[in-house]
Protein backbone atom coordinates (compact mmCIF):
# COMPACT_ATOMS: atom_id res chain seq x y z
CA UNK A 1 0.00 0.00 0.00
CA UNK A 2 1.53 3.51 -1.07
CA UNK A 3 2.33 5.20 1.68
CA UNK A 4 3.01 8.90 0.21
CA UNK A 5 0.93 11.64 0.22
CA UNK A 6 -2.15 12.50 -1.70
CA UNK A 7 -2.90 15.01 -3.79
CA UNK A 8 -6.30 14.31 -4.75
CA UNK A 9 -8.98 11.67 -3.28
CA UNK A 10 -8.88 8.39 -5.83
CA UNK A 11 -8.76 4.67 -5.67
CA UNK A 12 -5.59 4.87 -4.03
CA UNK A 13 -6.38 7.27 -1.64
CA UNK A 14 -9.38 5.27 -0.52
CA UNK A 15 -6.99 2.30 -0.16
CA UNK A 16 -3.93 4.28 1.55
CA UNK A 17 -6.82 5.68 4.44
CA UNK A 18 -8.12 2.62 5.05
CA UNK A 19 -4.55 1.16 6.10
CA UNK A 20 -3.74 3.85 7.65
CA UNK A 21 -6.97 4.30 9.92
CA UNK A 22 -7.00 0.00 11.01
CA UNK A 23 -3.12 1.10 12.16
CA UNK A 24 -4.61 3.98 14.21
CA UNK A 25 -7.60 1.76 15.75
CA UNK A 26 -5.11 -1.07 16.04
CA UNK A 27 -2.60 1.13 18.31
CA UNK A 28 -5.91 3.36 20.21
CA UNK A 29 -8.04 0.19 20.76
CA UNK A 30 -7.33 -0.24 24.34
CA UNK A 31 -7.38 3.20 25.34
CA UNK A 32 -11.07 3.72 23.39
CA UNK A 33 -12.02 0.36 24.98
CA UNK A 34 -11.10 1.94 28.49
CA UNK A 35 -13.44 4.98 28.09
CA UNK A 36 -16.12 3.57 26.99
CA UNK A 37 -18.97 4.37 29.53
CA UNK A 38 -21.91 5.33 26.71
CA UNK A 39 -24.09 4.25 25.96
CA UNK A 40 -23.38 1.20 27.13
CA UNK A 41 -20.21 0.66 29.69
CA UNK A 42 -19.20 -2.39 28.07
CA UNK A 43 -15.19 -1.57 27.41
CA UNK A 44 -15.26 -2.82 23.62
CA UNK A 45 -15.88 0.32 21.61
CA UNK A 46 -12.34 0.16 20.66
CA UNK A 47 -12.74 -3.21 18.72
CA UNK A 48 -15.56 -2.77 17.68
CA UNK A 49 -14.47 0.45 15.67
CA UNK A 50 -11.51 -1.79 14.74
CA UNK A 51 -13.35 -4.73 13.39
CA UNK A 52 -16.13 -2.54 10.95
CA UNK A 53 -12.39 -0.59 9.81
CA UNK A 54 -10.79 -4.04 9.05
CA UNK A 55 -13.91 -5.14 7.27
CA UNK A 56 -13.93 -1.62 5.24
CA UNK A 57 -10.33 -2.83 4.46
CA UNK A 58 -10.91 -6.60 3.01
CA UNK A 59 -13.14 -4.92 0.76
CA UNK A 60 -11.17 -2.59 -0.80
CA UNK A 61 -8.44 -4.76 -0.95
CA UNK A 62 -10.54 -7.21 -3.08
CA UNK A 63 -11.52 -4.65 -4.99
CA UNK A 64 -7.83 -3.91 -5.69
CA UNK A 65 -7.32 -7.71 -6.28
CA UNK A 66 -10.15 -8.08 -8.68
CA UNK A 67 -8.67 -5.44 -10.78
CA UNK A 68 -5.52 -6.33 -10.91
CA UNK A 69 -6.59 -9.92 -11.78
CA UNK A 70 -7.73 -8.49 -15.13
CA UNK A 71 -5.83 -6.73 -15.87
CA UNK A 72 -7.56 -3.59 -15.97
CA UNK A 73 -5.34 -1.29 -13.68
CA UNK A 74 -6.76 0.23 -10.58
CA UNK A 75 -10.06 0.82 -9.60
CA UNK A 76 -11.81 3.99 -10.02
CA UNK A 77 -12.76 6.22 -6.76
CA UNK A 78 -16.50 4.68 -7.03
CA UNK A 79 -15.31 1.64 -6.94
CA UNK A 80 -13.31 1.88 -4.17
CA UNK A 81 -15.51 4.12 -2.10
CA UNK A 82 -18.49 1.81 -2.68
CA UNK A 83 -16.16 -1.47 -1.19
CA UNK A 84 -14.92 0.49 1.88
CA UNK A 85 -18.78 1.51 2.54
CA UNK A 86 -20.15 -1.88 1.89
CA UNK A 87 -17.09 -3.69 3.81
CA UNK A 88 -17.90 -1.55 6.98
CA UNK A 89 -21.62 -2.21 6.74
CA UNK A 90 -21.88 -5.75 6.80
CA UNK A 91 -18.59 -5.95 9.10
CA UNK A 92 -20.04 -2.94 11.60
CA UNK A 93 -19.75 -4.10 15.76
CA UNK A 94 -21.97 -2.27 18.10
CA UNK A 95 -23.45 1.33 18.11
CA UNK A 96 -19.92 3.35 17.04
CA UNK A 97 -19.10 0.50 14.49
CA UNK A 98 -22.81 1.05 13.22
CA UNK A 99 -22.67 4.73 13.12
CA UNK A 100 -19.19 4.98 11.46
CA UNK A 101 -20.55 2.28 8.55
CA UNK A 102 -23.30 5.28 8.03
CA UNK A 103 -20.94 7.87 7.91
CA UNK A 104 -18.76 6.08 5.16
CA UNK A 105 -21.51 5.14 3.29
CA UNK A 106 -22.55 8.59 3.13
CA UNK A 107 -19.42 9.69 1.96
CA UNK A 108 -20.00 6.92 -0.80
CA UNK A 109 -23.13 8.11 -1.96
CA UNK A 110 -21.25 11.83 -3.05
CA UNK A 111 -18.00 10.81 -4.58
CA UNK A 112 -19.59 7.43 -6.02
CA UNK A 113 -22.08 9.67 -7.44
CA UNK A 114 -20.21 9.42 -11.30
CA UNK A 115 -19.05 6.19 -11.93
CA UNK A 116 -16.29 7.37 -13.98
CA UNK A 117 -14.65 10.16 -12.24
CA UNK A 118 -10.93 9.48 -10.91
CA UNK A 119 -10.61 11.90 -8.69
CA UNK A 120 -12.08 14.17 -6.45
CA UNK A 121 -10.95 18.08 -4.98
CA UNK A 122 -11.40 19.32 -1.92
CA UNK A 123 -14.44 20.59 -2.71
CA UNK A 124 -15.86 16.91 -3.46
CA UNK A 125 -14.47 16.11 0.15
CA UNK A 126 -16.19 18.83 1.65
CA UNK A 127 -19.73 17.63 0.25
CA UNK A 128 -18.99 13.87 1.12
CA UNK A 129 -18.35 14.60 4.84
CA UNK A 130 -21.37 16.82 5.35
CA UNK A 131 -23.36 14.45 3.43
CA UNK A 132 -21.51 11.66 5.85
CA UNK A 133 -22.75 13.67 9.10
CA UNK A 134 -26.14 14.06 7.86
CA UNK A 135 -26.75 10.45 7.38
CA UNK A 136 -25.09 9.38 10.16
CA UNK A 137 -27.77 11.62 12.51
CA UNK A 138 -30.82 10.19 10.62
CA UNK A 139 -30.17 6.86 10.73
CA UNK A 140 -30.07 7.22 14.89
CA UNK A 141 -33.92 6.76 16.21
CA UNK A 142 -33.08 9.48 18.80
CA UNK A 143 -29.87 11.07 18.68
CA UNK A 144 -27.56 12.07 21.55
CA UNK A 145 -25.37 14.99 21.77
CA UNK A 146 -21.88 14.76 23.07
CA UNK A 147 -21.47 11.37 20.81
CA UNK A 148 -19.90 10.63 17.70
CA UNK A 149 -22.70 12.16 15.79
CA UNK A 150 -22.06 15.54 17.55
CA UNK A 151 -18.23 14.68 16.58
CA UNK A 152 -19.39 14.11 12.70
CA UNK A 153 -21.48 17.00 12.68
CA UNK A 154 -18.34 19.35 13.84
CA UNK A 155 -16.08 17.83 11.19
CA UNK A 156 -18.81 18.41 9.09
CA UNK A 157 -18.81 22.42 9.90
CA UNK A 158 -15.31 23.10 9.89
CA UNK A 159 -14.66 21.48 6.57
CA UNK A 160 -17.56 22.81 4.95
CA UNK A 161 -15.79 26.75 6.05
CA UNK A 162 -11.79 25.29 4.57
CA UNK A 163 -10.87 26.98 1.38
CA UNK A 164 -8.35 25.09 -0.24
CA UNK A 165 -6.94 20.94 -1.44
CA UNK A 166 -8.00 17.55 -0.13
CA UNK A 167 -5.36 17.70 2.84
CA UNK A 168 -6.96 21.09 3.87
CA UNK A 169 -10.06 19.99 3.73
CA UNK A 170 -8.85 17.19 5.73
CA UNK A 171 -7.25 19.05 8.92
CA UNK A 172 -9.77 21.32 9.15
CA UNK A 173 -12.44 18.25 9.87
CA UNK A 174 -9.84 17.16 12.34
CA UNK A 175 -9.40 19.92 13.99
CA UNK A 176 -13.34 20.39 14.28
CA UNK A 177 -13.78 17.07 15.22
CA UNK A 178 -10.97 17.29 18.04
CA UNK A 179 -12.52 20.17 19.17
CA UNK A 180 -15.65 19.34 19.58
CA UNK A 181 -14.39 15.60 21.33
CA UNK A 182 -13.20 17.58 24.19
CA UNK A 183 -16.26 19.12 25.10
CA UNK A 184 -18.20 15.91 24.63
CA UNK A 185 -18.07 15.57 28.83
CA UNK A 186 -19.96 19.18 28.96
CA UNK A 187 -23.10 17.28 26.86
CA UNK A 188 -23.69 13.81 28.51
CA UNK A 189 -23.09 13.64 32.27
CA UNK A 190 -22.20 9.95 32.35
CA UNK A 191 -18.57 11.28 30.29
CA UNK A 192 -18.18 14.04 32.70
CA UNK A 193 -18.27 12.02 36.17
CA UNK A 194 -15.99 9.39 34.76
CA UNK A 195 -13.65 11.83 33.35
CA UNK A 196 -13.40 10.76 29.47
CA UNK A 197 -14.64 12.12 26.28
CA UNK A 198 -17.12 10.20 24.43
CA UNK A 199 -15.38 6.97 23.11
CA UNK A 200 -17.09 6.93 19.47
CA UNK A 201 -16.14 10.26 18.46
CA UNK A 202 -12.59 9.33 19.81
CA UNK A 203 -12.63 7.16 17.39
CA UNK A 204 -14.06 8.91 14.50
CA UNK A 205 -10.95 11.47 15.64
CA UNK A 206 -8.87 9.05 14.63
CA UNK A 207 -10.26 7.68 11.51
CA UNK A 208 -9.88 11.47 10.45
CA UNK A 209 -6.74 11.82 11.65
CA UNK A 210 -5.54 8.90 8.99
CA UNK A 211 -7.15 11.07 6.30
CA UNK A 212 -5.55 13.67 7.31
CA UNK A 213 -1.76 11.51 7.03
CA UNK A 214 -3.15 10.03 4.12
CA UNK A 215 -3.12 13.86 1.95
CA UNK A 216 -0.08 15.24 4.01
CA UNK A 217 1.95 12.05 4.70
CA UNK A 218 2.45 13.95 8.51
CA UNK A 219 0.26 12.23 11.60
CA UNK A 220 -1.36 15.00 13.55
CA UNK A 221 -0.85 15.25 17.02
CA UNK A 222 -2.16 12.58 19.94
CA UNK A 223 -5.50 13.16 21.29
CA UNK A 224 -6.12 13.11 25.04
CA UNK A 225 -8.98 11.13 26.15
CA UNK A 226 -9.50 12.38 29.56
CA UNK A 227 -12.12 15.66 30.32
CA UNK A 228 -10.55 18.57 31.90
CA UNK A 229 -13.34 17.65 35.32
CA UNK A 230 -10.45 16.63 37.57
CA UNK A 231 -11.92 13.26 37.59
CA UNK A 232 -8.67 12.24 34.97
CA UNK A 233 -5.71 12.83 34.89
CA UNK A 234 -3.87 12.42 31.09
CA UNK A 235 -0.80 10.45 31.25
CA UNK A 236 0.77 10.56 27.97
CA UNK A 237 -2.11 11.52 26.20
CA UNK A 238 -3.87 8.85 27.65
CA UNK A 239 -6.34 8.51 30.86
CA UNK A 240 -3.68 7.15 33.91
CA UNK A 241 -5.07 3.82 34.49
CA UNK A 242 -5.58 5.04 38.29
CA UNK A 243 -7.45 7.78 37.24
CA UNK A 244 -9.70 6.19 34.97
CA UNK A 245 -10.67 3.03 37.67
CA UNK A 246 -11.27 6.31 40.33
CA UNK A 247 -13.92 8.01 37.93
CA UNK A 248 -16.01 4.61 37.24
CA UNK A 249 -16.38 3.69 40.62
CA UNK A 250 -17.82 7.03 41.28
CA UNK A 251 -20.30 6.40 38.58
CA UNK A 252 -21.15 3.35 40.05
CA UNK A 253 -22.27 4.88 43.22
CA UNK A 254 -24.92 6.98 41.54
CA UNK A 255 -28.57 6.08 41.28
CA UNK A 256 -29.20 2.77 39.34
CA UNK A 257 -31.91 3.22 36.93
CA UNK A 258 -31.17 -0.24 34.47
CA UNK A 259 -31.60 -0.62 31.15
CA UNK A 260 -31.99 -3.30 28.22
CA UNK A 261 -30.47 -6.83 29.03
CA UNK A 262 -29.21 -7.32 25.43
CA UNK A 263 -27.52 -5.97 22.34
CA UNK A 264 -29.00 -7.17 19.31
CA UNK A 265 -27.59 -6.64 15.55
CA UNK A 266 -28.13 -8.73 12.13
CA UNK A 267 -27.72 -7.79 8.49
CA UNK A 268 -31.54 -7.24 6.89
CA UNK A 269 -32.21 -7.36 3.17
CA UNK A 270 -35.51 -5.75 2.44
CA UNK A 271 -37.00 -2.84 1.27
CA UNK A 272 -37.22 0.55 2.25
CA UNK A 273 -40.78 0.67 3.20
CA UNK A 274 -40.36 -2.71 5.26
CA UNK A 275 -37.60 -0.74 7.38
CA UNK A 276 -39.32 2.16 8.04
CA UNK A 277 -41.89 -0.04 9.68
CA UNK A 278 -38.65 -2.06 11.31
CA UNK A 279 -37.22 1.12 12.96
CA UNK A 280 -40.48 2.14 14.70
CA UNK A 281 -41.25 -1.15 15.96
CA UNK A 282 -37.57 -1.48 17.35
CA UNK A 283 -37.69 2.02 18.62
CA UNK A 284 -40.52 0.81 21.01
CA UNK A 285 -38.73 -2.36 21.95
CA UNK A 286 -35.61 -0.71 23.14
CA UNK A 287 -33.33 2.10 23.28
CA UNK A 288 -29.23 3.05 21.02
CA UNK A 289 -31.83 2.04 18.07
CA UNK A 290 -29.22 2.92 14.59
CA UNK A 291 -30.47 1.43 11.52
CA UNK A 292 -28.05 1.72 8.72
CA UNK A 293 -27.81 0.74 4.56
CA UNK A 294 -29.70 1.42 1.84
CA UNK A 295 -30.45 -0.62 -1.51
CA UNK A 296 -31.80 -3.44 -0.23
CA UNK A 297 -29.02 -4.08 2.33
CA UNK A 298 -28.88 -2.89 5.56
CA UNK A 299 -27.22 -3.24 9.49
CA UNK A 300 -29.85 -3.31 12.41
CA UNK A 301 -28.59 -2.67 16.18
CA UNK A 302 -30.58 -2.05 18.79
CA UNK A 303 -31.05 -2.72 22.93
CA UNK A 304 -33.83 -4.80 23.89
CA UNK A 305 -35.12 -6.81 26.97
CA UNK A 306 -36.39 -9.17 24.34
CA UNK A 307 -33.90 -10.13 21.85
CA UNK A 308 -36.43 -12.90 20.00
CA UNK A 309 -39.25 -10.09 18.80
CA UNK A 310 -36.28 -7.65 17.60
CA UNK A 311 -34.99 -10.53 15.68
CA UNK A 312 -38.77 -11.39 14.22
CA UNK A 313 -39.47 -8.13 13.29
CA UNK A 314 -36.54 -8.61 11.44
CA UNK A 315 -37.90 -11.47 9.54
CA UNK A 316 -41.38 -9.72 9.19
CA UNK A 317 -39.34 -7.00 8.01
CA UNK A 318 -37.05 -9.09 4.95
CA UNK A 319 -34.28 -11.66 5.71
CA UNK A 320 -32.02 -11.32 8.64
CA UNK A 321 -28.65 -12.82 8.80
CA UNK A 322 -25.77 -12.70 10.88
CA UNK A 323 -27.68 -12.51 13.67
CA UNK A 324 -25.62 -11.71 16.62
CA UNK A 325 -27.12 -11.61 20.31
CA UNK A 326 -25.47 -10.43 23.25
CA UNK A 327 -26.60 -10.61 26.69
CA UNK A 328 -25.06 -7.85 28.87
CA UNK A 329 -23.82 -8.97 32.26
CA UNK A 330 -24.68 -7.32 35.81
CA UNK A 331 -21.33 -5.13 34.64
CA UNK A 332 -22.94 -3.28 32.04
CA UNK A 333 -25.23 -0.49 31.88
CA UNK A 334 -27.18 1.39 29.42
CA UNK A 335 -27.77 5.19 29.64
CA UNK A 336 -30.96 6.40 28.00
CA UNK A 337 -31.41 10.06 28.28
CA UNK A 338 -28.55 11.45 30.56
CA UNK A 339 -26.81 8.73 32.61
CA UNK A 340 -26.90 5.19 33.98
CA UNK A 341 -24.44 4.17 36.60
CA UNK A 342 -21.47 1.51 35.94
CA UNK A 343 -22.22 -2.00 38.12
CA UNK A 344 -19.73 -4.14 39.10
CA UNK A 345 -18.20 -6.65 36.94
CA UNK A 346 -20.54 -10.11 37.06
CA UNK A 347 -18.96 -13.07 38.44
CA UNK A 348 -19.33 -15.32 36.24
CA UNK A 349 -20.56 -16.16 32.19
CA UNK A 350 -20.90 -18.31 29.67
CA UNK A 351 -19.70 -17.57 25.83
CA UNK A 352 -20.35 -19.83 23.71
CA UNK A 353 -20.43 -19.90 19.87
CA UNK A 354 -23.84 -20.97 17.99
CA UNK A 355 -24.15 -22.19 15.07
CA UNK A 356 -28.11 -20.88 13.93
CA UNK A 357 -30.23 -17.61 15.18
CA UNK A 358 -32.17 -20.21 16.70
CA UNK A 359 -29.86 -21.47 19.01
CA UNK A 360 -28.28 -18.05 19.80
CA UNK A 361 -31.32 -16.97 20.84
CA UNK A 362 -31.99 -20.67 23.09
CA UNK A 363 -28.89 -19.68 24.82
CA UNK A 364 -29.46 -16.38 25.05
CA UNK A 365 -32.49 -16.72 27.42
CA UNK A 366 -30.73 -19.43 29.23
CA UNK A 367 -27.82 -16.51 30.32
CA UNK A 368 -25.07 -16.80 27.91
CA UNK A 369 -23.13 -14.38 25.28
CA UNK A 370 -23.39 -15.49 21.66
CA UNK A 371 -21.06 -15.72 18.69
CA UNK A 372 -23.02 -16.79 15.77
CA UNK A 373 -20.86 -19.57 13.13
CA UNK A 374 -22.44 -18.55 10.00
CA UNK A 375 -22.10 -21.55 7.78
CA UNK A 376 -18.67 -21.33 5.84
CA UNK A 377 -17.71 -18.42 8.08
CA UNK A 378 -16.30 -19.67 11.44
CA UNK A 379 -15.18 -16.95 13.86
CA UNK A 380 -11.95 -15.80 14.52
CA UNK A 381 -10.27 -15.61 17.92
CA UNK A 382 -10.58 -11.49 18.08
CA UNK A 383 -14.40 -12.39 17.92
CA UNK A 384 -14.49 -14.37 21.01
CA UNK A 385 -12.16 -12.40 22.47
CA UNK A 386 -14.39 -9.82 21.76
CA UNK A 387 -17.42 -11.61 23.02
CA UNK A 388 -15.59 -12.71 26.36
CA UNK A 389 -14.98 -8.80 27.14
CA UNK A 390 -18.56 -8.17 26.39
CA UNK A 391 -19.41 -10.79 29.24
CA UNK A 392 -18.40 -8.79 31.27
CA UNK A 393 -17.13 -11.26 34.18
CA UNK A 394 -14.35 -11.96 36.28
CA UNK A 395 -14.68 -15.57 35.16
CA UNK A 396 -16.06 -16.97 31.82
CA UNK A 397 -16.82 -20.50 30.53
CA UNK A 398 -15.93 -20.71 26.81
CA UNK A 399 -17.99 -23.03 24.69
CA UNK A 400 -16.22 -23.41 21.35
CA UNK A 401 -19.41 -25.94 20.35
CA UNK A 402 -17.17 -27.26 17.29
CA UNK A 403 -14.21 -29.35 17.00
CA UNK A 404 -12.47 -27.08 14.33
CA UNK A 405 -12.51 -24.08 16.64
CA UNK A 406 -11.22 -25.62 19.47
CA UNK A 407 -7.29 -24.04 18.48
CA UNK A 408 -9.02 -20.87 17.98
CA UNK A 409 -11.13 -20.97 21.21
CA UNK A 410 -8.05 -21.51 22.94
CA UNK A 411 -6.21 -18.44 21.44
CA UNK A 412 -8.65 -15.98 22.60
CA UNK A 413 -9.11 -17.83 25.77
CA UNK A 414 -5.43 -17.52 26.21
CA UNK A 415 -5.66 -13.60 25.49
CA UNK A 416 -8.39 -13.23 27.53
CA UNK A 417 -6.22 -14.66 30.50
CA UNK A 418 -3.68 -12.05 30.07
CA UNK A 419 -6.26 -8.93 30.32
CA UNK A 420 -6.83 -10.71 33.91
CA UNK A 421 -10.00 -12.50 33.11
CA UNK A 422 -10.65 -16.52 34.40
CA UNK A 423 -11.17 -18.82 31.63
CA UNK A 424 -12.00 -22.35 31.36
CA UNK A 425 -12.54 -23.60 27.87
CA UNK A 426 -14.72 -26.81 27.63
CA UNK A 427 -14.02 -28.77 24.61
CA UNK A 428 -17.55 -28.99 23.45
CA UNK A 429 -17.48 -30.15 19.92
CA UNK A 430 -21.22 -29.57 18.77
CA UNK A 431 -23.83 -27.20 19.95
CA UNK A 432 -25.95 -30.21 21.62
CA UNK A 433 -22.89 -30.48 23.88
CA UNK A 434 -23.08 -27.20 24.72
CA UNK A 435 -26.48 -27.23 25.74
CA UNK A 436 -25.89 -30.28 27.93
CA UNK A 437 -23.45 -28.08 29.18
CA UNK A 438 -25.14 -24.97 29.86
CA UNK A 439 -28.25 -27.08 31.62
CA UNK A 440 -25.95 -27.60 34.56
CA UNK A 441 -24.40 -24.36 34.98
CA UNK A 442 -24.92 -23.32 38.18
CA UNK A 443 -23.23 -19.80 38.61
CA UNK A 444 -22.93 -19.57 42.56
CA UNK A 445 -20.96 -22.79 42.46
CA UNK A 446 -17.27 -22.55 42.87
CA UNK A 447 -15.81 -22.22 39.36
CA UNK A 448 -14.01 -25.62 39.27
CA UNK A 449 -16.85 -27.65 40.04
CA UNK A 450 -19.01 -25.75 37.71
CA UNK A 451 -16.48 -25.93 34.86
CA UNK A 452 -16.08 -29.96 35.90
CA UNK A 453 -20.04 -30.58 36.31
CA UNK A 454 -20.75 -28.75 32.55
CA UNK A 455 -17.41 -30.49 31.33
CA UNK A 456 -19.18 -34.19 32.06
CA UNK A 457 -22.89 -33.13 31.25
CA UNK A 458 -20.95 -32.19 27.49
CA UNK A 459 -18.76 -35.21 27.81
CA UNK A 460 -21.60 -37.42 28.33
CA UNK A 461 -23.65 -36.41 25.24
CA UNK A 462 -23.17 -37.93 22.26
CA UNK A 463 -23.69 -35.81 19.03
CA UNK A 464 -24.81 -36.25 15.55
CA UNK A 465 -25.57 -34.33 12.23
CA UNK A 466 -27.36 -35.25 9.00
CA UNK A 467 -26.24 -32.90 6.32
CA UNK A 468 -26.27 -32.55 2.37
CA UNK A 469 -22.79 -33.61 0.81
CA UNK A 470 -22.06 -30.67 -1.60
CA UNK A 471 -19.22 -33.26 -3.97
CA UNK A 472 -18.36 -36.50 -4.44
CA UNK A 473 -15.97 -38.01 -1.70
CA UNK A 474 -14.44 -41.00 0.08
CA UNK A 475 -16.35 -41.32 3.48
CA UNK A 476 -15.88 -44.44 6.63
CA UNK A 477 -19.22 -45.40 5.15
CA UNK A 478 -18.05 -45.45 0.97
CA UNK A 479 -18.38 -42.83 -1.58
CA UNK A 480 -21.20 -40.66 -1.81
CA UNK A 481 -22.47 -38.08 -4.53
CA UNK A 482 -23.16 -34.43 -4.90
CA UNK A 483 -26.89 -34.68 -3.17
CA UNK A 484 -26.63 -37.63 -0.67
CA UNK A 485 -27.91 -37.69 2.32
CA UNK A 486 -25.06 -38.13 5.24
CA UNK A 487 -25.52 -39.12 8.60
CA UNK A 488 -22.33 -38.12 10.97
CA UNK A 489 -22.01 -39.77 14.24
CA UNK A 490 -19.24 -37.88 16.26
CA UNK A 491 -17.65 -36.17 13.14
CA UNK A 492 -17.57 -39.25 11.10
CA UNK A 493 -19.60 -40.09 8.58
CA UNK A 494 -21.81 -43.47 9.13
CA UNK A 495 -24.91 -43.34 6.89
CA UNK A 496 -25.36 -42.44 3.27
CA UNK A 497 -29.20 -41.93 2.20
CA UNK A 498 -31.00 -40.33 -0.38
CA UNK A 499 -34.07 -39.42 2.22
CA UNK A 500 -33.32 -37.00 5.10
CA UNK A 501 -35.94 -38.36 7.58
CA UNK A 502 -34.64 -41.98 6.95
CA UNK A 503 -31.08 -41.18 7.12
CA UNK A 504 -31.84 -39.20 10.27
CA UNK A 505 -33.85 -41.63 11.94
CA UNK A 506 -30.81 -44.67 10.76
CA UNK A 507 -28.58 -42.54 12.83
CA UNK A 508 -30.97 -42.01 15.86
CA UNK A 509 -31.07 -46.01 16.24
CA UNK A 510 -27.43 -46.06 15.76
CA UNK A 511 -27.38 -43.87 18.79
CA UNK A 512 -30.03 -45.39 21.00
CA UNK A 513 -28.78 -48.55 20.74
CA UNK A 514 -25.85 -47.61 22.86
CA UNK A 515 -28.16 -46.17 25.64
CA UNK A 516 -29.76 -43.05 26.47
CA UNK A 517 -32.52 -40.95 28.48
CA UNK A 518 -32.63 -38.24 26.50
CA UNK A 519 -32.70 -37.11 22.81
CA UNK A 520 -32.07 -33.46 22.11
CA UNK A 521 -33.20 -32.29 18.50
CA UNK A 522 -32.05 -29.38 16.20
CA UNK A 523 -33.74 -28.37 13.14
CA UNK A 524 -32.38 -26.15 10.49
CA UNK A 525 -34.35 -23.77 8.35
CA UNK A 526 -33.96 -26.80 5.33
CA UNK A 527 -34.98 -29.54 7.32
CA UNK A 528 -38.30 -31.07 6.24
CA UNK A 529 -41.43 -30.32 8.71
CA UNK A 530 -42.28 -33.93 9.07
CA UNK A 531 -38.75 -35.34 10.39
CA UNK A 532 -38.80 -34.29 13.92
CA UNK A 533 -42.59 -35.87 14.27
CA UNK A 534 -41.29 -38.86 12.60
CA UNK A 535 -38.24 -39.12 15.19
CA UNK A 536 -40.38 -38.08 17.81
CA UNK A 537 -43.00 -41.22 17.24
CA UNK A 538 -39.98 -43.28 16.65
CA UNK A 539 -38.41 -42.54 20.18
CA UNK A 540 -42.03 -43.22 21.53
CA UNK A 541 -42.54 -46.57 19.82
CA UNK A 542 -38.95 -48.00 20.10
CA UNK A 543 -37.47 -46.37 23.15
CA UNK A 544 -39.56 -46.44 26.84
CA UNK A 545 -38.39 -43.45 29.14
CA UNK A 546 -36.13 -41.85 26.45
CA UNK A 547 -37.59 -38.55 26.20
CA UNK A 548 -37.22 -35.65 23.24
CA UNK A 549 -37.01 -32.24 22.81
CA UNK A 550 -37.15 -30.06 19.73
CA UNK A 551 -35.82 -26.53 19.05
CA UNK A 552 -35.14 -24.45 16.14
CA UNK A 553 -31.36 -24.25 14.77
CA UNK A 554 -32.45 -21.54 12.07
CA UNK A 555 -29.59 -20.94 9.29
CA UNK A 556 -26.99 -23.34 10.83
CA UNK A 557 -25.34 -25.51 7.86
CA UNK A 558 -26.74 -29.02 9.15
CA UNK A 559 -30.08 -30.11 8.41
CA UNK A 560 -30.25 -31.39 11.79
CA UNK A 561 -28.03 -31.91 14.83
CA UNK A 562 -28.85 -34.94 17.15
CA UNK A 563 -27.76 -34.95 20.87
CA UNK A 564 -27.94 -38.07 23.06
CA UNK A 565 -27.33 -38.30 27.15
Amino acid sequence: MAQVPQTFLDALAVRTWCGLALAALGRAREEIDAINVYPVADGDTGTNLYLTVESAVTAVEAVFEAHGAHGSGKPTLADAMRAMAHGALIGARGNSGTILAQLLRGMAQVLADDSETVHTDGEGLRLALRHASDSARQAVARPVEGTVLTVAAAAAAAAGTAEGDCGTVARAAYDGARTALAATPGQLAVLERAGVVDAGGRGLVAVLAALVETFTGEAPRGVPVAADTGHARVAGGTVAAEASEGSLEECADAPETGGPAFEVIYLLEAEDTAVDRLRERLDALGDSLVVVGGDGLWNVHVHVDDAGAAVEAGVEAGRPYRIRITHFGLGDVHTTGAERPVRERAQRAVVAVVPGEGLAGLYTEAGATTVLARPGEPPASGELVQAVRRAHAREVVLLPNDADLRHTAAAAAEQARTEGIRVALIPTRSAVQGIAALAVHEPERRFDEDVVTMTSAAGATRYAEVVVAERQSWTMAGICQAGDVLGLIEGDVAVIGSDVTATAQTVLDRMLSAGGELVTLVLGDEAPDSVADRLEERVREAYLAVDTVVYRGGRQGALLLIGVE
